[in-house]
């Protein structure tokens, strides 16, 4: 057995590219993952105990814990490298108790880039295990395993069964929630707005826009007033009062955190959170360069710090003198300041050198990971270059009592926005810029035209993938690591859905989060759970005490659990009450009610009286009954007997079926044939070349199909992703997601079991 030290990492694709820079003196093995968890059939926790954790082996990670104590062998020393985090802490911790032995001694070390000089050193710099880290992780575990685990049967109970409540994700849901009440509730309002188009001595004309009558700010409400105004003006005399010049200093913005990452993803490159982790985490664990040249090319993804290293922007600012000149360098390394509540472990996210620059390496990327590296290193290569500057002239004009304002703007130094700008900075920068003559404080214009234009208020705007993220940030919900499993949890729990990039709560999201907040309004508060993500923070930092944190928690929440198991409203019996009137029996009210196919809307006099009928929702949330359809025609032909197909409803929802029924029975997925949403992946089965779609069973369970359909069979539950497996050498890996594991991806060859942590 061998002696050598062994090095223990979390992800098997990391162990290629630290076995590059530590040849044979050490052995390295990964835990695929965590090795224990809460068991997955019953609570696990000891309440009564200090809530402690019952850990169990989890299913299927046997022969991982095997592989681990065989390699360790006879080993005196274990390097513990899991990832730098509260979840690779516990994954270190539980490979400690795993592989304790009499004499072995255990070592912490943090790789926060796999380069060598960073392997090297955190191999020579070791820490002891952070047991402060740990108990912050375990305490988040736990909390969430007493929410999830005891208001889930909830729900079951009273709705209907496979339903979930997350200690943060039902936040989510309920901010998305409110925000859909929101613009029901809100009503347009009517303004005018009113501009000018005007000529000076020289050429072009230019527009001006009205913003004063009297030196306070003027509101048109209507287009009485506004054509009020426009006779005022029309007979008025326009003069240049104030020519106002000044040139304004534009900072770059800091390297990336993980949620700032994840929102310009969104909004840059059109990727969800999911995959800018899943991409992040392959730049950070290693990308061949070369036969056998495995090279980490970012530092570690999960961060919330804004801190650089001297030595990286040191790198930068040489890359910036040698590719655009001096003056675009800063003189010394720009550094940005973290919230005092961010933890500085971990750097912001950063290229491990710039020298590998986007260009040199695009023949080794993926188009993917590519788009998403080349946003990183630019961000962080223009962090360390010189400030923009631009010219901005102000022009205001008085006409009798109103003033009217007109602005222009030129970049007299383009500094960093010569290597990256921001979504919005690109916005910005876009913006046509009329063009302003020479004009001089005094000076009479001609007018030529006044324009005035109808506007309505808009009502606040849905959440996109990107701003929900910066709305959990910026409320202190869950943690940058987490976002990314947030979002596709509420979305594959049916909770909300996403259409034309933003989210809609669904019929069921609004009943589940009216039932929660109404009988746990504190448990799934916004500020409530940042006061707890904060006090986690705290248990980190040993400020806080976990158990204390836990029992503080669980005493009241107990209490709103046992009131709500006899008071919350049953939506399967008496169902919620709407003030509509049953139209067959004009006695009783209507009431939304949730069966086996979903909500619907019946008659509280039930059995009395047996209406019922699907329903929507209005623009302003008001519910309407939906009155059954006779089949509706399609364009498609029975592929057995050359009839029409129909669109007909049946038990389970929508269906296609042909209209020669009964003589021919042959019936379609509403989202079969090509139908369905590509997921950017080729159909692994040998030969065929389709693309992988997203569509629904007949039940409503997502599932994903070649678009060749029918001649193409291949159908997977679960998603496929375009990456061969690294063990076996399967075509593609699995999306999954479990309570236990998070988000993995899976080989579909069950010999092999390969997983991978994301």
């Amino acid at each position: 057995m061998s002696g050598k030290p062994l090095v223990v990492v979390e992800s098997p694709t990391k162990i290629r590219t630290i076995k590059k820079y530590l040849g044979n003196e050490y052995d390295v093995v990964a835990t695929v993952g965590h090795i224990k968890d809460l068991p997955p059939k019953e609570i696990g926790i000891a309440i009564e105990d200090n809530f402690k954790p019952l850990y169990r082996t989890i299913p299927g990670k046997q022969k991982v814990v095997s592989s681990l104590k065989s390699a360790a062998g006879d080993a005196k020393d274990i390097y513990l490298a899991p990832d730098p985090d509260r979840e690779g802490e516990a994954i270190a911790w539980h490979a400690a108790e795993v592989l304790k032995k009499e004499g072995r001694r255990f070592h912490r070390v943090l790789f926060h880039e796999l380069t060598k000089n960073a392997i090297i050193n955190a191999l020579a710099r070791p820490e002891p295990l952070n047991r402060d880290k740990y108990e912050a992780q375990q305490a988040r575990r736990i909390l969430d395993r007493l929410v999830g685990y005891q208001v889930s049967p909830l729900l079951w109970k009273k709705v209907k069964g496979s339903l979930s409540a997350g200690r943060v994700q039902s936040v989510a849901v309920r901010i998305i929630c409110e925000r859909e009440r929101a613009i029901h509730r809100f009503i347009p309002e009517e303004y005018w707005s009113i501009k000018t188009r005007l000529a000076g001595g020289t050429p072009p004309d230019f527009e001006a826009r009205l913003v004063k009558k009297a030196g306070e700010k003027i509101k048109v409400p209507d287009e009485t007033t506004a054509t009020g105004i426009v006779r005022e003006l029309e007979a008025s005399d326009f003069v240049v009062a104030k020519v106002a010049k000044k040139t304004v200093r534009r900072n770059p913005q800091p390297p990336f955190t993980t949620s700032k990452l994840q929102q310009e993803a969104i909004r840059k490159l059109r990727f969800s959170a999911k995959k800018t982790m899943m991409i992040a985490q392959q730049l950070y664990e290693g990308i061949e360069l070369g036969p056998g040249e495995p090279v980490g090319l970012i530092t570690y993804m999960r961060t919330d710090s804004m801190r650089i290293a001297d030595e990286a922007a040191q790198e930068a600012m040489a890359w910036i003198r040698g590719k655009h000149g001096p003056d675009y360098a800063v003189d010394k390394p720009r550094h940005f300041r973290n919230n005092k509540k961010v933890q500085d472990a971990h750097e912001a996210i950063r290229p491990t050198s710039v020298g590998y620059a986007p260009e040199q390496l695009a023949s080794y990327l993926s188009k993917d990971q590519l788009a998403l590296y080349q946003l990183i290193w630019r961000r962080f290569v223009a962090s360390q270059m010189m400030p923009a500057l631009i010219d901005q002239k102000t022009i205001s004009i008085s006409a009798g009592d109103y003033s009217l304002t007109v602005t222009g703007s030129t970049v007299k130094f383009p500094g960093f926005m010569v290597v990256y700008q921001t979504v919005d900075e690109e916005a910005e920068s876009s913006k046509k810029q009329q063009s302003l003559p020479p004009l001089a404080e005094g000076e009479r214009l001609q007018l030529k035209q006044i324009i005035p234009a109808q506007h309505f208020t808009q009502p606040p705007p849905r959440f996109s993938e990107a701003s929900l993220v910066k709305e959990l940030e910026e409320n202190g919900i869950g943690r940058p690591s987490t976002y990314a499993t947030i979002l596709s949890t509420i979305r594959d729990k049916g909770y909300v859905d996403l259409v034309k990039g933003y989210f809609h709560p669904s019929e069921l999201g609004f009943i589940v989060n009216d039932l929660l907040v109404a009988n746990f309004p504190e448990v799934f508060d916004v500020e409530f759970t940042a006061r707890m993500e904060d006090n986690l923070d705290r248990v980190e930092t040993a400020e806080l005490n976990a158990v204390s944190v836990l029992s503080n928690f669980y005493g009241p929440f107990r209490e709103k659990l046992t009131a709500a198991e006899e008071q919350m409203l049953s939506v399967k019996g008496v169902g919620i009450a709407t003030d509509l009137a049953c139209p067959q029996c004009n006695r009783n009210k209507l009431h939304i009610k949730v069966g086996r196919n979903g909500h619907f809307l019946a008659c509280s006099g039930y059995p009395e009286c047996t209406y019922s009928r699907d329903y929507v929702r209005d623009e302003r949330g008001r519910i309407q009954p939906v009155e059954p359809n006779h089949d509706a025609a399609t364009d498609k032909v029975c592929p057995k007997c050359n009839r029409p197909m129909v669109i007909k409803r049946g038990k389970y929802g929508e269906f296609i079926a042909c209209s020669g029924y009964p003589e021919c029975s042959h019936t379609e997925s509403i989202n079969g044939g090509g139908g369905g949403q590509a997921i950017g992946v080729t159909c692994p089965e040998g030969g065929c070349g389709g693309d992988i779609v997203e569509k629904k069973s007949k039940r409503g369970k997502v599932f994903y199909g070649c678009k060749r359909y029918p001649e193409c069979k291949f159908a997977s539950w679960d998603k496929p992703v375009d990456k061969a497996c690294p063990v076996c050498g399967r075509p593609y890996l699995v999306e999954k997601n479990t309570k236990r594991d998070g988000t993995f991806l899976n080989c579909v060859n069950r010999e092999c079991g390969y997983k991978e942590h994301l």
